[in-house]
């Protein structure tokens, strides 16, 4: 059987018994999303890349430590790695303010579902993405997060609640005060969230 068919339980397992590829794949397996999540939390491409690189030591650590326990998914797992470094990196710099859109060194709305619409369209879009995005800064942490894990990384309720560690009608009495709260913010700050 080829070893990028195998499970991830079956990559980690291999992995703990040696076999460095094994974590190889695991790692080009789940990469992008654990990045894409700490690009959204924090904001800045090269402070996402440390951070980014910091989650997998730890990983890698954690595996050889046999701090893993199979209750889960091993990406639940490593996200929430990645988002206790996020929280440890706040802390420590007491950096818990809004960033504007301006501190984004990539464009992290960029996305080919808007390839067939015209530019004014898409200046529009990306603008409308911005608004929410910063919008979602507002909102309490416990709403923010299930935003960013449900619309921003399509993350599934049910993995949402795993990654929270909480039942999933919280995950969606999460999600629908953190919906009313935004609907709030755009009437304060009179937004046009429509390409009309």
């Amino acid at each position: 059987m080829k070893k990028s068919k195998l499970t991830d339980h079956d990559l980690v397992k291999r992995f703990i018994d040696g076999d460095q590829t094994g974590f190889e794949i695991l790692m080009s397996r789940h990469k992008d999303k654990v990045f894409t999540y700490i690009l959204l939390m924090v904001k800045k491409e090269h402070l996402a890349q440390d951070i980014f690189q910091e989650t997998f030591i730890k990983v890698v650590k954690s595996l050889h430590a046999g701090k893993y326990q199979e209750n889960g998914k091993f990406i639940s797992w490593v996200i929430r790695i990645a988002h206790n470094l996020v929280i440890d990196h706040f802390r420590k710099e007491k950096q818990m303010k809004t960033l504007s859109n301006d501190d984004y060194e990539t464009d992290i709305f960029n996305s080919s579902k808007f390839s067939d619409i015209t530019i004014e369209e898409e200046i529009i879009k990306e603008q409308i993405l911005s608004d929410v995005r910063v919008l979602v800064d507002f909102l309490p942490e416990e709403q923010k997060e299930v935003i960013l894990l449900r619309h921003f990384l399509g993350l599934s309720f049910k993995e949402i609640s795993e990654q929270t560690n909480v039942s999933i009608n919280t995950a969606l009495g999460r999600m629908r005060y953190a919906l009313i709260n935004l609907r709030k913010l755009v009437e304060e700050k009179n937004l046009s969230l429509t390409l009309t």
